[in-house]
């Protein structure tokens, strides 16, 4: 098999220099930790080769293909051709986008909307048409690049806030693709999601969704993604996993490590510690803060808290320097050049403030570390700062930990970054509080080295068993246990084969009886259940198929009698009403299925009634025999602490009393116990053999009915879930084609 990578830039960047095309490797996080990754599969970086024996995981790949923006535009199809070509000695396959693409995607709706929002910076988010249009287009030309070289056995791993709809596209081009998705920034709370036009939301969630399995550095961004899912699209989850109708998508937590090995290995070969200047740190005390130039890192407020520590400390005047590195970042962005001018003035401040003849409190490059010089700021530094405001996981703060051999140094990691969930040993402060800042340098400079080490222990301990490269192993070794469990689910579909075998025992049947379940089965589930009433093209299905002479067609429902009178009352056929408690046999009238008591309805109401007005959306619906509590209207999260109370409450209150509390399909059902949808179909049975027998339903309710047939009876349910039943279908339009086939299986004379 082969891993497809896909990212929205490549690995190598392409560059025209006097008319030639050069090759670069890119930079950053994402790249240098995929890279690593291949690199101990295939023993060199972009190089095609089998798996090394003894490498964790069987399913690892042997080859593989990164698929992204080559980081120059071409229109030219012939130069195109060309860097394809080369890039494909790199194991690299270039995706061309337009400069007008690239500014609106890019530079546009991933930076101007995405980036700010997810960052918890909304006053900074554009939300403009156009520029989500060009997000979508982009999108749309990366899933045909990928859909022309994806190979049934290939893995489609996609990455980060760029591509977010990218799996559902790609899902519906090709349906049974293994596809992985890994979001390397935050994913924010519903109330920041929410910002967002509902359109927007709803597609990026359901372009999310159409990937096998959805990664995030942390439980709480995983968490948010499941509470958007839950109040956008109302897909509710059994410990990350959300069942949709074509598939099983699992949501789970893996946090990006770093090569350890490799800046262990690069700490010990680098020359000693010296400073930007060229000149050694011997006679200072080191404070280190590298960072890409972002309004999210927090650079600001690392700087106030270091010019309140100067202040409250003036012992440490001349004794400590802070080695400012800002990375240049998105040119030409104005939030971006603005905090550019603000750091340049604050460090003037600070070092017009403090300095003097000797001592600089703050050295401040603005440029690119290449990364042995990087290593060696790291090992050399006594205090390594990182506050950002936000950030989805922060490799500095590992890089740093991972560079220091001797174990010693101190880490003031910011709250609001994933990796402080894993490194509890740092000195962890809120960015938004400098005076944290300020305490957390007084901690951290007077820290003794033998507790320096005793905490770098257990920090480097963790990053060295769970790097990257265990990251990249457990993301794919979890992605394919989804696929094992989705082909579990399949196994249960009515597949051809067995849709044939069933019309052929239909036809061959001298009598056959067909139990339909109505709600989810034949028709899709609505907001109110009187709006549900059967299209003319149903009632045409279930009249043709129920004047097949040798056919009992029996619709076996929660609804009460009188809906279903109305409904289908000029059709020939048996109807059953509240899962059992009225039977209706074609030409009979309808008469209850045994004698029931309805007096504790009385009892019951108020508090169903008192729960209904505790949650908006939600309503009692009372029939004869049984009383039902809707909230598909309702907000889903109170719904989920009201449904539990609710039940709660009436299982105590019913502990005396003949009746069952059932939980189905966004609604909570009492009735009359004994009465079940199983009980029904026996007294069908009862009264004449069938020599075919098949039920079809979509809930809970149904298995009641699944259990009580013989082994020989067909039985289907709606959906992914477990069942009684022998086989499951997608979904109600698929029963619908089912029964179509059926009724066009009757024999001629078999007609009226």
């Amino acid at each position: 098999m082969r891993l497809l990578i896909v990212s929205n830039r490549l690995p190598i960047v392409t560059v025209e220099e006097q008319g030639q095309l050069q090759f670069r490797e890119s930079a950053g996080g994402l790249v240098s930790g995929i890279s690593a990754y291949l690199d101990s599969l295939r023993g060199s970086s972009f190089r095609g080769a089998a798996a090394p024996a003894g490498v964790p995981g069987a399913s690892a790949p042997a080859r593989s293909r990164w698929i992204g923006w080559p980081g120059v535009t071409v229109e030219d199809p012939a130069k195109q051709a060309r860097v394809t070509e080369a890039l494909a000695g790199f194991d690299a396959h270039p995706v061309f986008l337009s400069d007008r693409s690239m500014d609106k995607f890019y530079h546009g709706f991933c930076n101007k909307t995405i980036w700010p929002l997810f960052h918890y910076f909304p006053s900074y988010v554009v939300c403009e048409e156009s520029l989500y249009a060009h997000y979508r287009c982009v999108n749309r030309i990366f899933c045909e690049a990928v859909a022309r070289l994806v190979q049934p056995d290939d893995v489609v791993w996609i990455h980060d806030y760029h591509l977010m709809l990218l799996p559902q596209l790609l899902r519906q081009q090709k349906p049974e693709a293994t596809i992985g998705f890994f979001l390397h920034i935050p994913f924010p709370s519903f109330e920041i999601f929410r910002l967002l036009p509902q359109t927007w939301r709803a597609e990026i969630l359901e372009g999310l969704l159409g990937a096998d399995l959805i990664g995030f550095h942390t439980y709480d961004y995983a968490q948010h993604f499941l509470r958007s899912v839950l109040r956008v699209l109302g897909h509710e989850h059994t410990m990350g996993k959300i069942l949709l109708p074509n598939h099983l998508v699992q949501v789970d937590t893996f946090p990006m490590g770093v090569d350890f090995q490799k800046f262990q290995a690069a700490a010990r070969r680098v020359p000693g510690p010296q400073d930007l200047s060229g000149e050694t740190f011997k006679d200072f005390k080191v404070v280190l803060s590298v960072d890409r130039l972002d309004y999210t890192k927090g650079i600001l407020n690392r700087l106030q808290g270091y010019e309140l520590f100067l202040e409250r400390n003036p012992q440490w005047q001349k004794k400590v320097v802070l080695v400012l590195v800002v990375v240049p970042s998105r040119i030409g962005v104005e939030q971006y050049q603005e905090i550019k001018r603000q750091i340049d003035a604050f460090v003037g401040q600070i070092n017009g403030k403090f300095g003097s003849v000797g001592w600089t409190p703050v050295l401040y490059q603005y440029r690119y570390l290449p990364f042995e010089p990087l290593v060696s700021l790291y090992a050399s530094s006594h205090v390594a700062l990182v506050t950002p405001l936000r950030d989805g996981m922060n490799l500095v703060a590992k890089e740093y930990l991972a560079s220091r051999t001797d174990r010693t140094g101190v880490l003031i990691v910011s709250e609001m970054t994933g990796a402080s969930k894993e490194l509890g040993e740092a000195i962890s402060i809120n960015p938004n509080n400098v005076g944290e800042i300020a305490a957390a340098l007084e901690t951290a400079l007077v820290m003794p080295e033998a507790e320096q080490i005793r905490r770098n222990e257990i920090m480097q301990d963790r990053l060295q068993r769970y790097d990257v490269i265990r990251w990249a192993q457990d993301f794919l070794g979890r992605l394919q246990e989804v696929k094992t469990e989705q082909k579990r689910l399949r196994a249960r579909l009515l597949r051809r084969e067995a849709r044939r075998q069933l019309l052929e025992q239909f036809r061959q049947a001298p009598h056959s009886t067909i139990f339909l379940d109505y709600d989810g089965t034949l028709i899709s589930f609505v907001d109110d259940p009187k709006a549900a009433q059967p299209p003319e093209n149903l009632l045409l299905l279930l009249r043709t198929l129920s004047q097949g002479a040798n056919t009992e067609v029996v619709l076996i429902s929660g609804r009460d009698k009188d809906t279903m009178e109305g409904w289908f009352a000029d059709l020939d056929l048996s109807l059953v009403a509240e899962h059992g408690a009225w039977i209706k046999v074609k030409g009979q009238p309808w008469r209850l299925a045994k004698p029931l008591d309805n007096t504790w309805k009385s009892a019951l109401l108020p508090i169903l009634q008192t729960y209904a007005d505790r949650l908006p959306g939600a309503f009692v619906e009372e029939k004869e025999y049984s009383i039902a509590w809707h909230y598909r209207r309702a907000d889903p999260e109170l719904a989920s602490t009201r449904v539990k109370e609710l039940v709660d409450d009436l299982v105590n209150f019913t502990a005396n009393i003949d009746v069952q509390v059932q939980q189905g399909d966004k609604v909570v059902e009492v009735r009359c116990g004994g009465i079940h949808k199983g009980a029904a179909a026996l007294s069908f049975l009862a009264k004449e053999a069938s020599d075919f027998l098949l039920a079809i339903g979509d809930d809970w309710t149904d298995e009641d009915l699944f259990r009580v047939l013989p082994d020989s009876a067909w039985s289907i349910r709606v959906g992914h879930r477990h069942s009684c039943a022998k086989f499951n279908v997608r979904s109600h339009t698929e029963v619908l084609e089912l029964l179509r086939e059926i009724s066009a299986a009757q024999p001629q004379e078999c007609s009226r």
